[in-house]
C-alpha cells in the first residue's frame, strides 16, 4: 500500500509522520510521475479554496493557492474516477465538498470556537448513528479544529456524519464509494491521549489504510 499525499512537502510533516507512526508507506507532491504508484489518496489541511470553485465572489477566504486547488482537484477526480480511497483533512474535506457539487461557508457565524488561535480549539463532536465515524468513536467524543471556513451545501452523495454543538459539520462520508473528510486534525491526536474522550486520529488513519 502506497498513499499520495497531495500536498506541498514543507506544508505536509504532520500528515508523514502520522502515516509514519502507523507503518504506512506515503509520498507527498502535488504532480506524481506515475499515479498507478498510488492506492490511495490523503487531501491535507491548509489555507482557503479559491470561491470561484463554488461558484462565489470572495468574502473573506484566506491564503488561496489558485495552483494548489487546480492540483488537488484533478487529484481527487483521478482517484475517484479510478475508485479509490480518499481521505480529506480540514481543506481536503472542503474539496471533497466542493468537488461533489457544494459549498463553503467563507467564514462561521462561530469561526472563534474553531479557529487556530496559538493551539487548536477542542470540543465536542456527535456521530451519526451507524456511520463510520459512530462505529469508531461512539456517539460523541472531542475532536481538535483549526479552522474558519465550514461546509455549507452538502454535495451530491455525501451524507454528514459528524457534527459539533453548533452545527459546523466535522465529518462527510460518501454513500456509496470509499470517500470521507473530516473537518478535524487526525494526524495530530495525541495517540495516547491525555484528554478523556479524545478521538485517537491513529484510528482513523489506520481504517483508511484498510480500505
Amino acid at each position: 500500500m502506497h498513499i499520495l499525499i497531495a500536498g506541498i512537502p514543507e506544508n505536509t510533516k504532520n500528515y508523514e509522520n502520522a502515516l509514519a507512526r502507523c507503518h504506512i508507506s506515503y509520498k507527498t507532491t502535488l504532480y506524481p510521475s506515475d499515479l498507478s504508484a498510488f492506492d490511495r489518496l490523503l487531501l491535507p489541511g491548509g489555507g482557503d479554496i479559491h470561491p470561484s470553485w463554488f461558484g462565489e465572489e470572495d468574502q473573506g477566504s484566506l491564503s488561496i493557492d489558485r495552483e494548489l486547488d487546480q492540483a488537488q482537484f484533478a487529484l481527487l477526480h483521478t482517484f475517484i474516477t479510478a475508485g479509490k480511497p480518499i481521505l480529506g483533512i480540514c481543506r481536503g474535506m472542503q474539496i471533497i465538498n466542493v468537488y461533489f457539487g457544494g459549498n463553503l461557508i467563507q467564514h462561521l457565524p462561530t469561526a472563534d470556537r474553531h479557529r487556530y488561535n496559538g493551539q487548536d480549539q477542542i470540543h465536542q463532536a456527535d456521530c451519526l448513528p451507524g456511520s463510520l465515524l459512530f462505529r469508531l468513536y461512539g456517539p460523541s467524543c472531542l475532536v481538535n479544529s483549526a479552522h474558519h471556513q465550514g461546509c455549507g451545501k452538502i454535495g451530491a452523495g455525501l451524507i454528514v456524519s459528524q457534527t459539533a454543538p453548533d452545527h459546523v459539520i466535522e465529518a462527510l462520508e460518501h454513500r456509496t464509494g470509499p470517500v470521507l473528510g473530516v473537518q478535524w486534525h487526525p494526524e495530530r491526536t495525541d495517540p495516547a491521549p491525555q484528554q478523556k474522550d479524545m478521538a485517537d486520529g491513529n484510528k482513523l488513519i489506520e481504517y483508511f489504510a484498510a480500505l
